[in-house]
């Protein structure tokens, strides 16, 4: 497998190209069922968290298994795109509108472009025209066993090309492998908010009980 190099550092004349781009850029497809998506995806509780290995190491895995410069474990919000976690790009988050994984979240089964550029969808995307000026996209969505599309797990190129038969279904079996860890996260809070009530009934009920000793302990002096 090749090393994975960072080629998509971006001036603030860039990052002002693509945001400018994005000002007046069409609204991004949404999903039919778009409202029950969101509500998925905000039972996770993942957005705007902190950055974890298991995802960093699933989005390098990606990185070097499809040969590509960048790789994105994405999650699509209301109105933006915001990565998990990422290799080669120092964004943190964007505008969904000019987001290529919000049409890869419209389907269940991998999306890929091999040259953005002469794609109807997105020949005139901002990311596409401005620096990093994409070229490549491969994406798997984030199915929910529910059968709900919360992000993608993405490869992105400055080259037009293509993913060979094994990288793509790698691809498609990372990003289930993504889904697994965001259920391992989401079943562990789940279970540390539990453990927290439980942990704060068995202080009240411990209280409970010093106060009726001592109500005991009152009336019977009472009766003496």
């Amino acid at each position: 497998m090749k090393p994975v190099k960072n080629r998509f550092s971006l001036s603030h004349d860039d990052k002002m190209c693509i945001a400018n781009g994005a000002k007046n850029y069409p609204p991004a497809p949404q999903p039919a069922n778009e409202k029950k998506r969101l509500e998925v995806l905000w039972q996770y509780d993942v957005l705007d968290s902190v950055p974890e290995e298991a995802f960093n190491d699933l989005a390098e895995l990606a990185a070097c298994i499809c040969e590509a410069p960048v790789a994105l474990i994405s999650l699509i919000d209301e109105k933006r795109e915001w990565f998990k976690a990422k290799v080669g790009v120092s964004l943190a988050e964007m505008s969904r509108n000019i987001a290529f994984c919000a049409h890869t979240i419209m389907g269940n089964g991998l999306m890929v472009v091999p040259d953005a550029s002469a794609d109807i969808r997105f020949s005139d995307n901002p990311l596409v025209i401005c620096k990093p000026n994409i070229r490549f996209y491969a994406g798997a969505p984030l199915m929910t066993k529910d059968g709900y599309a919360i992000g993608t797990l993405c490869v992105i190129d400055q080259v037009p090309r293509e993913l060979t038969a094994t990288q793509e279904q790698a691809l498609r079996v990372l990003s289930r492998f993504v889904m697994t860890q965001l259920e391992i996260r989401r079943h562990g809070r789940q279970i540390k908010n539990v453990t927290d009530k439980s942990s704060k009934l068995e202080t009240e009920l411990q209280e409970l009980r010093i106060k009726l000793t001592r109500a005991e302990e009152a009336l019977a002096r009472a009766k003496e």
